[in-house]
């Protein structure tokens, strides 16, 4: 059942979900099988063009149409510049707005979930669940689904530079490989990506579109969740705002936050769950002293370095030629491929920034394409960027509400570089460019080193670059983190510690971050929670 306006002020279902995003869409899927769901998502419906066409994110990200448009703090690990924080704020959430890479990171990660305390989380434990939900182009296999509803495809283009830069990497060590999704994600090659027959594949066309003819299926757009209701330490549903009418929804099971590792914190805290001291200070009440909401936030810091280069073919020339847009949109109406569908990057590797490292600890975004920043336009001259980020970062930051008022953006620090591991991880990850792009593969197309440039070369002066270069890669997790430690959020079970009723279920949840891009593990987080939220009401997934 597609968007409804309530008829009452309260509103009773078996599940509340708040968020349709990656994690919301799949649980209102799964729940909606054979319970009353009822999804609360604040941004609209997902019927704009843009959102479907891939290249479309340029359009939705800064949009205040499909996009939060947070900002973080000035970062001191960034020389105090203050960046862009995109979430989606659509049907979809981050998936209708994202990369659309399809990375699932290593198994090392999952093992040490469950190391540290998080019983049912490792990689065995969680590879039937990745497989359960992809629908993948070669069809089933040891480490691939056919059957799901989540599409993985190859990207329908290629580029020279960029296969060139593919045996740069194998001549500087990082081999080809034909997949980065078996566990071990080590050597180079073209990303695959949510994406069927060149338009986006987002969560809500993966599975809440699927689900929206069910009767006990309800989801509201334009539904601005302000705070969670409890009934002493039970969480009874929440309060909200839709089409300017306050509206009460009810959960007669379970109240699930899914509004990401942005929202879901934001939302706890604005509800009295948080720490006391802070909540105090803001003159929220306390239902909960819980040390951990909104701590632990990690990401990805990618360094974008650019090389001007000689005699290439890349973005930069076409889209700065009337006849190469014209090319492009001609090349997607007739065929859903060439530029309109690519991805922000659409080569990738894998590979270890010092000898020392037992796992790959560092990723390459690889575009035949350059530009001073994220919205602005395309340099005029040929160049490609290589953008390493580091995979398993030691610093932490935070989501701090600033108000009682759920729709005061929080504070978002993400504290890049605070540690000596990763300014040095940094400084290493921009040699191991510098490595690939020196090598004889690369040599025909004349590489020269635009940003940070060559002259910077000392450990001191590196770090520094990293600074000024290094830049989001839109990965926020670990806000509302789970474990057994004293500032886990949840349990294994995704229960909110301490309180009756109530759910985490998104990226939040992840005590540390994935090696990869993170929407792949968000979706089977979503898929495990949806799981045991079954198993707990007496039913099999």
């Amino acid at each position: 059942m597609a968007e409804q306006s309530p008829d009452a002020s309260v509103l009773e279902f078996d599940y509340v979900i708040v968020g349709a995003g990656s994690a919301g869409c799949l649980l209102a899927n799964r729940l909606s099988q054979s319970h009353r769901v009822l999804v609360l998502e604040a941004g609209g419906v997902d019927d704009w063009r843009w959102i479907h066409i891939p290249v479309g994110y340029l359009y939705c990200i800064g949009n205040p149409r499909t996009d939060w448009c947070y900002h973080t703090q000035p970062d001191p690990g960034l020389n105090y510049r203050s960046l862009g924080y995109p979430r989606g704020r659509v049907l979809g959430g981050s998936s209708s707005i994202n990369g659309m890479l399809y990375l699932r990171g290593q198994a090392a990660d999952y093992d040490r979930w469950a190391e540290e305390g998080c019983a049912g989380w490792s990689w065995n434990e969680v590879l039937p669940l990745f497989k359960d939900v992809e629908d993948h182009h070669l069809g089933a296999s040891e480490f691939h689904g056919g059957s799901g509803t989540l599409r993985v495809e190859s990207q329908r283009l290629s580029w020279d530079v960029l296969d060139a830069f593919r045996d740069a990497a194998a001549q500087a060590g990082i081999p080809r490989t034909p997949d980065f999704n078996r566990g071990d994600n080590f050597g180079c090659n073209y990303f695959e990506v949510t994406q069927r027959r060149g338009v986006r594949w987002s969560a809500a066309q993966a599975f809440l579109r699927p689900a929206m003819g069910r009767g006990n299926l309800t989801v509201m757009t334009g539904a601005q969740v302000e705070r969670i209701e409890f009934s002493g330490r039970r969480a009874l549903g929440v309060a909200l705002v839709h089409q300017g009418q306050r509206v009460r929804a009810r959960a007669r099971r379970e109240l699930i936050l899914a509004a990401g590792s942005i929202g879901s914190p934001q939302i706890l805290q604005v509800s009295g769950v948080g720490p006391a001291e802070r909540l105090r200070q803001l003159g929220i009440p306390l239902v909960l002293d819980l040390p951990g909401v909104g701590e632990n936030l990690q990401d990805h810091l990618q360094l974008r370095m650019i090389f001007k280069l000689q005699g290439a073919r890349t973005l930069n020339t076409l889209a700065n030629s009337l006849w190469g847009k014209a090319w492009m949109g001609l090349q997607y109406l007739a065929s859903r491929s060439g530029p309109l569908s690519m991805a922000p990057s659409q080569l990738g590797a894998f590979a270890r920034s010092d000898d020392g490292r037992v796992r790959p600890n560092v990723e390459f975004h690889v575009q035949p394409l350059s530009l001073d920043k994220f919205g602005e336009p395309l340099h005029t001259f040929p160049a490609m960027t290589a953008a390493p980020c580091n995979l398993q970062p030691t610093s932490r930051g935070y989501v701090r509400v600033t108000s009682p008022n759920v729709s005061d953006h929080p504070d978002i620090l993400c504290n890049y570089l605070q540690t000596p591991e990763d300014r040095a991880v940094a400084a290493d990850a921009l040699r191991l460019t510098r490595r690939i792009m020196t090598q004889s593969a690369m040599a025909r197309y004349q590489p020269q080193e635009y940003l940070p440039g060559d002259a910077i070369q000392t450990q001191q002066d590196l770090e520094a670059a990293a600074s000024q270069i290094g830049t989001t890669i839109f990965h926020p997790v670990g806000t509302c983190k789970m474990g057994v430690d004293p500032l886990a959020v949840v349990d294994p079970e995704l229960r909110v510690r301490g309180l009756e009723g109530l759910r985490v279920v998104d990226a939040s949840i992840m005590p540390r971050i994935t090696s990869g891009n993170t929407n792949g593990p968000t979706i089977m987080i979503a898929e495990k929670g949806a799981r045991m939220i079954l198993e707990t009401a007496g039913q099999k997934a």
